[in-house]
């Protein structure tokens, strides 16, 4: 994973804001890893409508917890393929901030194997954690900073029930930042 680019702009104190903001509150009760599991059974089925309806709860009670309106969902089969002459890229998810809408696709883009359910879990608090970047952060744009990630990151481990890894960074020449997966999975 890369963060954006840091803008140039006006933009630049949000983005710092958002880096700068690595913890998430999280829920102490236990309704979203309840639901989590809903939605790895309901994706053993296969059928986007199964997995639509604990979605929908996953988000309500997320959105429940942090105060902000509820967003809607999308869950669609196979993943976009994006092919150019040098690179092929899917998409897993996305969000919509007029709109408030997150797309999830459940589906690898190829051989249209249903994806797993921590790619898709994953994705769902991705997605969830841009909504929460306008509407509780107030941010005006929702980068893809290393704090993005590390809240991002405390949602899914809650949600899965897993325990959260310390996420290792190393810097790029251009300003960005990757996580270095070997050292992370260490736990160096």
């Amino acid at each position: 994973m890369l963060t954006d680019t840091p803008p140039r702009d006006k933009n630049r104190s949000g983005f710092l804001e958002s880096d700068r903001i690595k913890t998430l509150d999280l829920p102490q009760n236990e309704h979203l890893p309840t639901i989590a599991k809903l939605i790895e059974s309901a994706m053993q089925t296969g059928k986007p409508a199964n997995v639509l309806r604990p979605c929908e709860e996953f988000l309500k009670q997320a959105a429940e917890f942090y105060g902000t309106p509820e967003c809607s969902i999308r869950v669609l089969a196979a993943r976009p393929l994006r092919v150019r002459e040098t690179w092929t890229t899917e998409l897993f998810g996305d969000y919509n901030p007029e709109t408030m809408l997150i797309r999830l696709w459940m589906r690898t883009a190829i051989r249209k194997e249903v994806t797993s359910f921590g790619t898709f879990l994953s994705t769902l608090c991705h997605e969830f954690c841009h909504h929460l970047d306008f509407q509780l952060f107030k941010f005006p744009d929702s980068w893809h900073t290393r704090g993005f990630y590390e809240r991002t990151a405390a949602l899914y481990h809650h949600a899965r029930g897993t325990p959260r890894k310390t996420l290792i960074w190393a810097p790029l020449r251009d300003g960005r930042w990757r996580i270095d997966w070997p050292r992370t999975n260490r736990g160096a």
